[in-house]
């Protein structure tokens, strides 16, 4: 697959609102519904870092009322896109679609403040998390230093703090490196009667990490009678470029899984991770051009495997998980998919499973993408009042359907030395198909 430019090819619009149908800012009414759910309000109590507040904000900017400061920049950057207002919503606000154009055409304009333009951005966020390959070699020092415990010794004497912050906070991020399974056959046959053909969509981050959780969801799928196809031509959904504000790399990347899934292949196109799972069934909204057809039959097949499977129909596994758990919202399945009850129908079918509901379930663990590496400091206070609400249900094992969740939520119980098991979903339905 080429790689993406990590510069803008289009010209830049002349103001950040211009390119976003203006509806879209009148439908709030500025009812105030919104800021019980959204995290940066909860946290720090200023109406600027509300949704209405942004909104306002942004149409201002976009009504030429208001200079785009560093003020006004550092409200909207500091969103999340969690998207819960849009849960909250009475009226129907399209948060997702007024914030994530806006960012892209502010990060197009003024080069002087651009956020894409230092080395982190270009070396780590472009230029190696959107790719699986390259991410698994990188990770080969921290298998051997985990391995050694050498890792521990670095963070116990204070060497970690040697690194630049935000290297040393993806350090930290880690989680122990599974041994690496391989690589998905690129065919693997349904188990009893073929009721689906179904692509898997593997993406970066979570192919180079969690690989065996992507082993696990397609023996899940075997077992519910899906025949799994996984192309090797696909690659990163596109989110972390285009949630930085670089849309056509992102555009790039979309394309070229749009190519690697032929819509008309496929029953359904498979994700199990929910930030990814969000991104490709916005494909249709983000680009206007001769592909956007293509890119928006691509989207109406994507679907969130909890939610394929629970409407396809789950054969009951029968092997017992016993243990107490409780199942945290990823916020782009819950919010920006509407993907609440399905988890949860499937893991209540497991045998042994104590399910407890988590107090602030629907609220942003702050990892959001790779919030947690660039603005760590309110992605930290949302981990440690998300583990605050598990610890509170006493489960040991804490279920969420997103990587970066799983690493978010870990990483915190690391630091804190609380022992919880931090899966997917599938992971616990495969433990029980499989007995194990």
């Amino acid at each position: 697959m080429p790689e993406p430019l990590a510069t803008p090819l289009s010209a830049p619009p002349p103001n950040p609102g211009a390119g976003i149908d203006y509806d879209y800012f009148l439908d709030c009414v500025h009812c105030g519904l919104c800021t019980a759910a959204c995290p940066t309000y909860v946290e720090l109590g200023d109406e600027n870092d509300s949704p209405r507040g942004r909104i306002y904000l942004m149409r201002a900017v976009t009504d030429g009322r208001l200079e785009l400061t560093r003020d006004v920049r550092r409200h909207l950057e500091l969103c999340l896109d969690c998207r819960a207002c849009e849960t909250a919503c009475p009226s129907g606000v399209q948060y997702g679609k007024l914030i994530e154009p806006f960012r892209v055409a502010m990060e197009q304009t003024g080069a002087e403040q651009r956020k894409t333009d230092d080395w982190f951005h270009r070396r780590i966020l472009f230029g190696l998390f959107p790719y699986p390959g390259r991410l698994r070699k990188a990770l080969w020092p921290a298998r051997i230093a985990q391995a050694l415990r050498l890792d521990r010794l670095a963070e116990k004497t204070g060497l970690l703090r040697l690194l630049p912050p935000r290297l040393e906070r993806l350090t930290t991020m880690l989680p122990p490196l599974a041994r690496d399974p391989g690589p998905l056959p690129e065919v693997l046959p349904a188990k009893g009667m073929r009721r689906a053909r179904v692509g898997l969509f593997t993406g970066c981050v979570a192919d180079a990490l969690f690989r065996p959780t992507h082993w696990a969801t397609a023996r899940v799928l075997q077992e519910n009678g899906c025949e799994v196809v996984t192309p090797r031509n696909q690659g990163c959904c596109g989110a972390i470029h285009f949630h930085a504000g670089a849309a056509d790399p992102a555009r790039a990347l979309a394309d070229a899984n749009v190519a690697a899934f032929p819509s008309d292949d496929f029953d359904a196109v498979i994700v199990n991770v929910a930030g990814c799972g969000s991104m490709l069934k916005d494909y249709g909204h983000h680009w206007s051009d001769d592909v956007q057809a293509a890119r928006e039959r691509l989207a109406h097949k994507v679907k969130d495997v909890s939610e394929f499977i629970d409407e396809l129909g789950l054969i009951p596994p029968r092997g017992e998980v016993r243990t107490v758990a409780t199942y945290h919202d990823a916020c782009h399945l819950i919010h920006a998919q509407r993907v609440r009850e399905q988890p949860r129908n499937l893991l209540r079918q497991v045998p042994g499973l104590t399910l407890r509901e988590l107090p602030e379930s629907e609220l942003c663990c702050g990892a959001a993408g790779t919030y947690n590496l660039t603005e760590p400091e309110m992605a930290q206070r949302l981990a440690r009042r998300k583990l605050d609400n598990i610890l509170r249900t006493g489960a040991r094992m804490v279920i969420t359907a997103n990587a970066g969740c799983l690493l978010q939520i870990a990483a915190e119980a690391r630091r804190r030395g609380e022992s919880l098991q931090i899966v997917h979903p599938m992971d616990v339905l495969d433990a029980s198909y499989r007995g194990a």
